[in-house]
């Protein structure tokens, strides 16, 4: 039996929303779906829910049709049909939600750069404001990747074991550094931030290239302290961060002879960790680091995560497990649960996702809803088996899917068209959005039973505040009526759209 993924809120009095949303411009490329048009003039919306009364819910809904974050309201009922029902149970409790959102690459700014201010402000609002998707979890290149206009880092040039030519880039002023500010406004304060490193300086490698290679065991101690320096170089800057991970993808060196990247073996990672990186961040001031592991394929789990951990000293520094989604359709379920199991006490978080990577799939694809439900999928199938949160590559990518310079050209939530001056919001905005505007920090992943099959999927969350969030995917192309069955508040009767994600949300 396949588990359904609905996420249900309990909200506290909400009414319904003050002042009118801005709609969607639609605009059809022809990919099966269409895109919503941002410009000076106009851009969609949609406005936190103020209250609602008590015995109501509601409802948005964003479908192939064309509906994006459509907001309906109806009433639970004393009783109803059990047809596709939906148990909620708030009293069972799973992980912890962390948070979702995307990465600050350098293709992101520069891309956001392109537009005029008034544009900028309207795309930096999209994601980071109280009227768009509310992104609160996000990732930050320490230095340069694929998706840079060159390959660097903050210590290019001679060896520099005390690391005293130490510098962050002139990227980080430019595209990087502005924008992260601005996303720390929007959200007042409630942003993490997490650092990844894609480029070890050349120095540092036993190759003396950007690409492939290892860390040089004698400089071991270096590399670490690379990391706090970063940590320090930015906390100057007002930027605090949440967390790090060990290293970007470090099986690359084995399917990549192009992407930045440094190698590691589990075994020397596992030393690493706990003669070098560990003891670093617990004697800086930046004790408090959440250090996450792997990093890298959800194929890896769960044999490079045990022979990393299974030394106890390298376990004490760890607080969590880090994944992409690039395999995942080859990686069962399974090996997230068995993680789980192995290591109770460590999050896990998928921290990389995007479409268009394929050999044989056009880059961008303007509109198209299937990569939309692959994103909304990927989400679903990650927090109903033990997994915190979920974060995007590029947040903004041009109509090319890129600038990048190894040409490693992918698809973004956002395209930008700088010579019209607009951007184009993407299905994925909203399958992600259906996320990460109503699921905050802290919220929890409660149970929610059903008897649907793959093609409907359904996941539960309680918020910080109690109120619950039903999310439901409906991958079929037919409507499917669902009850959803509350023990307190009774029964809801809801018709789901074809091709459509919803979020039900009710105190």
């Amino acid at each position: 039996m396949r588990t359904v993924v609905v996420v249900v809120f309990f909200l506290p009095f909400w009414a319904v929303l003050s002042g009118a949303d801005e709609e969607c411009l639609k605009r059809d490329y022809g990919n099966g779906g269409h895109v919503c048009v941002c410009n000076s003039d106009h851009c969609d919306t949609v406005s936190e829910p103020e209250s609602i009364e008590q015995g109501q819910y509601l409802i948005y809904t964003s479908n192939k049709a064309g509906l994006r974050f459509k907001k309906d309201s109806g009433e639970f009922e004393s009783s109803g049909s059990s047809d596709n029902a939906i148990r909620i149970d708030p009293e069972q409790e799973f992980q912890k939600i962390l948070g979702f959102g995307g990465s600050f690459t350098d293709s992101t700014g520069k891309n956001i750069q392109s537009l005029d201010e008034r544009v900028q402000k309207k795309l930096m609002e999209s994601y980071f404001s109280k009227d768009g998707n509310q992104y609160n979890l996000c990732r930050v290149p320490i230095g340069g990747t694929d998706f840079s206009d060159r390959p660097y880092s903050y210590d290019d040039g001679d060896e520099d074991p005390e690391l005293k030519n130490f510098e962050l880039a002139p990227e980080d002023f430019k595209y990087k550094i502005p924008y992260i500010s601005q996303a720390m406004n929007l959200r007042e304060g409630g942003l993490r931030l997490f650092g990844s490193t894609w480029t070890v300086p050349k120095w540092i490698k036993t190759n003396g290239e950007y690409v492939g290679g290892y860390v040089r065991k004698s400089m071991y101690q270096t590399w670490a302290n690379y990391f706090v320096k970063f940590l320090e170089e930015y906390d100057k800057k007002g930027i605090p961060f949440w967390g790090v991970t060990t290293q970007n993808e470090p099986s690359v060196l084995m399917l990549s002879k192009q992407i930045n990247s440094a190698g590691w073996t589990s075994m020397e990672m596992s030393i690493w960790i706990r003669e070098n990186l560990g003891p670093a961040l617990r004697n800086s001031k930046y004790s408090d680091i959440k250090l996450m592991i792997l990093d890298d394929q959800k194929l890896w789990l769960t044999w490079y995560i045990n022979a990393v951990l299974s030394n106890n000293k390298t376990l004490d520094y760890v607080d969590g497990i880090a994944f992409h989604w690039y395999m995942g359709m080859v990686a069962p379920p399974s090996l997230m649960v068995q993680t789980h199991k192995n290591y109770p006490d460590l999050f896990m978080l998928s921290t990389e996702a995007c479409n268009g990577f394929e050999a044989d799939s056009p880059a961008t694809s303007l509109g198209s809803w299937r990569r939309g439900e692959f994103y909304s999928t990927d989400i679903m199938e990650d927090l109903l088996n033990w997994v915190g949160g979920w974060v995007d590559w590029n947040m903004v990518l041009d109509e090319t899917g890129g600038p990048t310079y190894i040409s490693n050209f992918v698809d973004s939530a956002i395209i930008v068209n700088a010579s019209a001056n607009e951007f184009y919001k993407q299905p994925m905005f909203y399958h992600l959005g259906h996320f990460s505007k109503f699921i905050p920090p802290d919220s929890v992943h409660i149970a929610a039973e059903s008897d649907f099959d793959g093609d409907v999927l359904v996941l539960a969350c309680k918020r910080p505040d109690g109120t619950i969030v039903v999310v439901i995917l409906n991958k079929r192309d037919n409507e499917v009526p669902v009850s959803i069955v509350d023990g307190e508040r009774g029964t809801a009767q809801i018709d789901i759209s074809e091709r459509s994600i919803n979020t039900i949300i009710y105190r």
